[in-house]
């Protein structure tokens, strides 16, 4: 995400949102309040819905018409703000951009208040991470670190973000955890399981070949 965000009070004036948007080169900001609460969102899309359908005043309403307060960044919002949290996977922010076809998330913590902005383009420099990036962390912080396991006892092969694990582990329980760890790693598309355990390899030495009594 990016956590340096320029973001609007809800009675910042339609046009200073405009030129705030031109000179930051931005398509979209956050509507906050004083203690940074997400309340909204402000894009293009929504300056441009109200200036299409803003009535244009008559002449025997002119006078009206100038008494009336100018637009703020509460009356154009989008609300509540669709947000993630921190801890949100980029694959689940992804499905969630796709679903609601929008182009950017605010990040918000556990109060709802503003810590960052994810959009499609932060996604997709994750995604252009390579297989052996990739790789080498779940080898690395997955089963080495994490797991505790022997990076020699398994195999981690990744292409195209899909990664296939292979190999033994000392507990039936970590196969689990592994695949739920690795599907979490950024540029990962998909996990392949063909894992096993040690306590099932003990199992199959001990029992007697068929045929046998």
């Amino acid at each position: 995400m990016t956590r340096s965000v320029v973001s609007a009070y809800p009675d910042a004036p339609f046009q200073e949102i405009v030129h705030v948007m031109i000179e930051r080169g931005i398509t979209a900001l956050p509507v906050v309040d004083e203690d940074h609460h997400v309340m909204g969102f402000v894009s293009e899309s929504d300056l441009l819905a109200k200036e299409a359908f803003e009535p244009k005043p008559r002449r025997r309403l002119l006078r009206r018409s100038r008494n009336r307060q100018p637009a703020t960044a509460a009356d154009v919002m989008t609300a509540p703000a669709v947000s993630v949290r921190p801890e949100t996977t980029v694959v689940q922010a992804a499905q969630l951009l796709d679903r609601r076809r929008i182009k950017r998330l605010p990040v918000v913590d556990d109060e709802n208040r503003l810590v960052g902005i994810v959009s499609r383009r932060d996604l997709l420099h994750v995604f252009a991470r390579t297989d052996q990036e990739i790789r080498e962390e779940i080898i690395q912080q997955i089963f080495a670190r994490l797991l505790l396991t022997d990076p020699a006892q398994v195999s981690v092969r990744v292409r195209d973000g899909v990664v296939t694990l292979s190999g033994t582990l000392p507990h039936e329980n970590l196969i689990s955890i592994a695949v739920r760890l690795t599907a979490a790693v950024d540029g990962v598309v998909s996990v392949i399981d063909e894992m096993g355990h040690a306590e099932e390899q003990r199992a199959s030495a001990t029992r007697p070949p068929s045929g046998e009594r």
